[in-house]
């Protein structure tokens, strides 16, 4: 009779699935989150295991100090010192790497805490990106769940969590910090709340890079927008707000530039300190918008033993054209005109200012909508080959961008 009682109490299959549509859908994303950190965080603890003693830490170092290292450390330096007003110079009279590359909201937050708590910086650094992380994770799902369905959408937060660069939401990089907020802006737009929107956008703005991706953005929303009025009335209070909301991410673009150019008297302050990482690949030289792909596709395929100048442009066009055509591709379109109108946008600005190195995968994580076109397949062999894949990729970046050999020239 208890053995009989105790099968009865075995929740059956059925009631398992019920139990599973009831749990609500934070449940589901933050359960998704955690077993991912814990995968990233073995990735990251074995490679410490085997990291030599390096310019930031000794051999073997523990978790927090490994996370500290690469633009940890800038971003520590920024959070006690700040930013100088007077620009380091090389020996032959260019500005050196400073501190006005790391934008301050996430080193200034994370030193508040630190001050606040007594932690190390190390310490709360993660804390915070781990934080941010999942906060990025929960507004992914709302982002892509109108569009993509409930089950789509969790899963574009699996390929989300465990994507190849993802161990870098656990380190002391504001990467995270940034996609929250980029992923509460994109989220404010889709539901067209256009002051509420702001002031992400600004957050954001100061936290890495994407403000002049954004104005992009609003721009070609509004003018889509405008064309589609038709059909989809755009309202003269929301024509307004999209008018200023587009001007005011501009602005937001060009502030911290115009910030470093004001404290060093310097004018091209910030995107001088920018192309001091650039020498090593191709010298010092001015910025000149949609010439560093050139440049970079001359440089890498020389290396290759690429000769001459047509093979690399004609593959860099090749590569554009298909990436043109996938953005029209039926699996991309059903995530819905803004968020293709943001993959562009920030493809186009990493185009127009970005050398290709190493760090372009870490550029290329704003791009993170196309997971949901990733996660439409709904075959089982499928979904489990591209976690699989994609946690191979995290060994794999690690490996080549995050641990450090003692002759590294490839930095996350």
């Amino acid at each position: 009779m208890t053995d009989t009682l105790e099968l009865r109490r075995e929740p059956s299959p059925a009631s398992l699935k019920v139990r599973y549509r009831l749990t609500p859908w934070w449940v589901k994303v933050l359960v998704v989150f955690v077993a991912s950190r814990v995968v990233s965080t073995i990735i990251l603890l074995a490679f410490a295991g085997i990291q030599p003693a390096n310019p930031w830490t000794p051999a073997h170092p523990h978790y927090m100090a490994f996370a500290g290292i690469w633009d940890g450390t800038w971003y520590q330096f920024v959070g006690a010192t700040g930013y100088p007003s007077v620009l380091p110079l090389t020996s032959d009279g260019h500005i050196n790497q400073n501190t006005w590359a790391f934008l301050p909201a996430y080193p200034y937050l994370v030193h508040t805490l630190q001050l606040a708590t007594g932690l190390t910086f190390n310490v709360v650094g993660v804390l915070v990106s781990v934080g941010f992380a999942a906060g990025a994770a929960l507004v992914v799902y709302k982002l892509l769940v109108s569009q993509l369905g409930s089950s789509t959408a969790l899963f574009s937060v699996v390929l989300f969590c465990v994507a190849p660069l993802s161990p870098i939401m656990q380190v002391d990089y504001a990467e995270s910090m940034f996609l929250f907020f980029l992923a509460l802006a994109l989220y404010f737009l889709q539901k067209r709340r256009y002051w509420t929107m702001l002031p992400f956008v600004a957050v954001m703005s100061f936290t890495r890079p994407g403000g002049l991706a954004f104005a992009l953005t609003m721009g070609l929303h509004v003018i889509y927008r405008w064309t589609q009025r038709k059909r989809d009335p755009f309202p003269n209070a929301q024509v307004v707000a999209a008018v200023i909301a587009t001007i005011a991410s501009l602005a937001l673009g060009y502030a911290w530039p115009a910030i470093a150019g004001w404290v060093t008297g310097v004018p091209d302050a910030y995107t001088a300190t920018e192309l001091s990482w650039r020498w090593p690949y191709v010298g010092w030289a001015p910025l000149v918008p949609f010439s560093p792909w050139v440049q970079g596709a001359l440089w890498w395929l020389g290396r290759a033993g690429v000769a001459g100048t047509v093979i690399p442009i004609v593959l860099l066009v090749v590569v554009l054209g298909l990436f043109a055509a996938l953005m029209f591709s039926p699996q991309v379109k059903r995530i819905g005109v803004d968020l293709r109108l943001w993959i562009a946008s920030w493809t186009l600005y990493l185009l127009a200012v970005f050398f290709p190195q190493s760090s372009v995968f870490r550029m290329f994580m704003p791009v993170f909508p196309l997971v949901g076109p990733l996660a439409i397949p709904r075959s089982t062999a499928y979904r489990v080959g591209i976690v699989i894949l994609m946690i191979a990729g995290q060994i794999g970046w690690v490996y080549i961008a995050y641990w450090f050999d003692g002759i590294d020239w490839t930095p996350p």
